[in-house]
């Protein structure tokens, strides 16, 4: 059997519109100054997770990212993401980033890989959230939000010694759908350590960071994201490593 490369250190980032970019930056950069930087390690991010994926791997700072203009929602038009996440990361390739999308028509979950496909690209593919943006076309295959299958994607994460899980749509966010997705997440780690017999470190946002996006059109609201971004900090600042 071939030997499956193993890290000493990997990301799982998941989705959460804005206020998912601005929480997952928040711990990344904090975990930056404390020793822990994933630049170089292996990445793999679902819909908001794909962007920070993204930034982490460019050196991109959360500031670049909150002066993008956000587009109204619906927005029917094609390559909205696209033209956004390309006036921040650029077209090229980032060989440690794998975002995770759904191909339509059958919904499948998709694993878009840095090496092969252009950045811009695959983090518009993750999040291109249906019925409020444009389906994202790469090589004549139309792609939606990665969220719609997995709100982590934990269990596609690369092998590796440690593996740092960001999910902002659990803790102690709201209603039923952060009880799936926090379900989903520890079912996902639990066959990732199974597999790998990695330890993970998950970061889910506080009862106090949760009070930045209380309602979920919350999640598309900059100033929120922001709030996200300074309570995530504190988060990972306190946090055991």
């Amino acid at each position: 059997m071939p030997t499956i490369e193993r890290a000493p250190i990997a990301g799982a980032f998941g989705g959460g519109g804005l206020f998912g970019i601005g929480y997952a930056l928040g711990i990344l950069d904090t975990l930056r100054s404390r020793g822990v930087d994933l630049e170089r390690a292996p990445m793999i991010g679902t819909s908001a997770g794909s962007w920070a994926a993204a930034a982490t791997a460019l050196g991109v700072e959360y500031r670049a990212l909150a002066t993008l203009q956000v587009p109204r929602f619906p927005n029917p038009r094609a390559g909205v993401l696209a033209r956004s996440a390309r006036r921040v990361f650029g077209a090229g390739n980032i060989a440690n980033i794998t975002a995770v999308a759904c191909s339509l028509p059958r919904l499948k979950r998709v694993e878009l890989f840095g090496a092969s496909t252009p950045i811009h690209h695959m983090v518009a593919a993750s999040s291109a959230v249906p019925g409020l943006l444009a389906p994202q076309r790469i090589r004549g295959t139309l792609y939606v939000d990665g969220g719609v299958r997995s709100g982590v994607s934990v269990d596609l994460a690369a092998h590796a010694d440690l593996l740092i899980v960001i999910a902002p749509l659990a803790g102690a966010m709201f209603g039923p759908f952060n009880d799936v997705v926090e379900r989903n997440t520890d079912d996902e780690i639990a066959e990732w350590q199974a597999v790998t017999g990695g330890r993970t470190i998950l970061f889910a946002p506080s009862v106090v960071t949760s009070r930045a996006a209380s309602l979920p059109h919350h999640l598309f609201d900059k100033d929120r994201a922001m709030a996200a971004y300074e309570l995530a900090r504190n988060e990972a600042l306190n946090r055991p490593l």
